[in-house]
């Protein structure tokens, strides 16, 4: 009897019926725009519930689904869009990060506009944001670009970034162009921006983009360690206080870590931490 070739060994492989209905899974969010509560699955796709929230748990944790937990629903992960581009990153960023933009305006009570953003090239691209009553009105708006190192979301995110890839996106100092004649003017100076905003886990901009506004940014880490996207909030420089600032980074910080756990797949701390943020927030105002 001659020997199988290799790449026919695969035909031999027995029939695992949680593989299937893990790809099965895959395959239905993948048809579907928005995100699909477990019980859907289990009822379109006639699998034991219990087995589903079991498949969805594993493919969550290996990149291929995400959990939106104000929906209470699952869509396709970051991987799944690597491999095979069924799911646009923006969209997929903005799903996620939007109802933390909401939590942002409501538990500030200083007026912002909290923005999402993500790198492109040398600028920074808005996919999302979200403005509390009586919040100054900005030049963001989705689908807006500016220069990544004269905004904060930009810092936030240049500053996570390996030293060798900022210097390939700014490879000498007329890549540094100014809105206003403001920000940085050297190559030595925009590292030292991004040494204070990663000691600090926050970035910041003031008057750089508009005169009299301000603005303080975190990065969400995604599961290869790539800065994926940023949350800011711009406020009216006049109308706030160094306690005011501090509270608002605090703030920042807390939903960019969120930002984090989702796209890694982990679960946060119970509601996204929001009764802490907010109460530090009391506190420190």
């Amino acid at each position: 009897m001659s020997e199988i070739p290799d790449d026919w060994r695969w035909m031999l492989v027995p029939d695992v019926p949680a593989a299937r209905a893990a790809l099965r899974i895959v395959a239905h969010l993948a048809h579907h725009n928005d995100p699909v509560p477990a019980s859907t699955l289990a009822r379109e796709l006639e699998l034991p519930r219990s087995s589903v929230y079991q498949l969805l748990r594993v493919l969550q944790e290996e990149g291929f689904v995400v959990h939106y937990p104000e929906a209470r629903a699952y869509g396709l992960g970051a991987l799944v869009a690597e491999i095979g581009g069924s799911v646009l990153s923006a969209s997929r960023l903005a799903r996620l990060g939007g109802p933390l933009l909401e939590r942002l305006v409501r538990s500030t009570p200083v007026p912002v506009v909290a923005q999402l953003a993500v790198l492109a090239g040398g600028d920074v691209s808005y996919v999302g944001q979200a403005s509390a009553p009586r919040a100054p009105t900005t030049v963001v708006r989705v689908g807006v670009r500016l220069p990544a190192h004269l905004t904060a979301t930009g810092r936030a995110m240049l500053a996570a970034l390996p030293a060798a890839q900022v210097r390939a996106l700014f490879p000498h100092r007329e890549a540094l162009i100014t809105r206003r004649g403001v920000g940085p003017r050297s190559l030595p100076e925009l590292d030292r921006i991004l040494f204070a905003a990663r000691e600090a886990r926050v970035a910041t901009e003031d008057g750089e983009i508009t005169a009299g506004y301000a603005s303080v940014a975190a990065t969400g880490i995604d599961r290869t360690g790539y800065p994926a996207a940023a949350l800011g909030l711009t406020y009216r420089a006049e109308a706030v206080t160094a306690e005011h600032v501090g509270a608002l980074a605090t703030a920042v910080r807390t939903a960019a870590a969120t930002l984090s756990a989702r796209l890694a797949g982990k679960r946060p701390a119970p509601t996204d931490e929001e009764p802490t943020t907010r109460a530090r927030l009391r506190a420190n105002l």
